[in-house]
């Protein structure tokens, strides 16, 4: 079911799918709620998925940065906020968040606002390390380069590089979905996505504090997310979910479906078996 609700001046789009303890699925960078859509098929007969386009994706419109408050501009801790707006309109006090990349830093800020909210929270190919001056750098001339080409030969050039050299040579066909799928993304929201991405600080912490169980998915060939940087981490946690896909880039939920579907799977229902009712606060 397609919802919207009205939010800063503008509107937030998400879906709703199956009923059952709430799970909300966060997309990534140049994503929308779609790049969820196997994820979803698996899932839905057990869990009420929750599925926003987060402002600037999707069928969700930009929202002008002047009214993303408090900052007056974009930031991670704003879009948790959105996340938050949908809980509310949908009466949930308790939820499961798993973020894919970007969706996973909104993961994490929203557990730092909004811990008694989380039962749990996942990272799929995602990390609480803040950007280096690398790779701030690196988001900088890909901003140039957005601003000067435009957002579809961005997602051209870039989208390809998400995925691991054995899966684009055996499934270019995928590659190049993705590709059509997203170059109709406003340029200044891919813009504002970066600023806010590069702007977002250290939350190791958050891992180590957190009471809930943490579901980290990490692939072997991610040039975003480098392994050693999710080994580091997931060992933080009173308790993890580690799943290491080892012919996969940064696209994980496409690379190796099934695995990363199962694993999900598994995490979501283990941690309901073990303690259906508890709340952690």
């Amino acid at each position: 079911m397609n919802k919207s609700i009205p939010y800063s001046n503008s509107t937030l789009y998400y879906r709703v799918e199956g009923n059952g303890v709430p799970v909300i699925l966060v997309h990534g960078f140049a994503e929308d709620g779609a790049i969820w859509d196997d994820l979803t098929e698996r899932l839905k007969d057990k869990f009420k998925l929750i599925i926003p386009d987060l402002p600037g994706s999707g069928k969700s419109p930009l929202i002008d940065s002047k009214h993303a408050l408090p900052a007056g501009r974009w930031s991670m801790e704003f879009f948790a906020d959105c996340i938050l707006a949908i809980l509310q309109n949908e009466s949930i006090s308790s939820t499961i968040m798993i973020g894919h990349s970007m969706g996973g830093y909104i993961t994490l800020a929203f557990a730092e606002k909004y811990p008694h909210l989380l039962k749990a929270f996942g990272l799929f190919h995602s990390s609480s390390y803040p950007d280096s001056e690398e790779k701030k750098e690196a988001r900088r001339k890909s901003i140039a380069f957005i601003q000067q080409h435009g957002a579809a030969k961005f997602i051209e050039q870039s989208t390809p590089n998400l995925f691991s050299e054995n899966f684009k040579e055996k499934h270019p066909e995928i590659v190049q979905e993705q590709v059509t799928q997203y170059t109709n993304l406003l340029a200044p929201a891919l813009v504002q996505y970066y600023e806010a991405m590069m702007e977002r600080p250290d939350r190791t912490e958050i891992l180590k504090t957190f009471k809930g169980p943490i579901l980290f998915i990490m692939g072997k060939h991610d040039t975003a997310i480098p392994l050693e940087h999710s080994l580091q981490q997931c060992h933080l946690p009173d308790l993890s979910y580690t799943l290491i896909l080892e012919d996969s880039g940064h696209m994980g939920m496409l690379e190796e479906a099934e695995k990363s579907s199962r694993f999900i799977e598994n995490y979501l229902t283990e941690i309901e078996i073990v303690n259906p009712y508890q709340r952690y606060s």
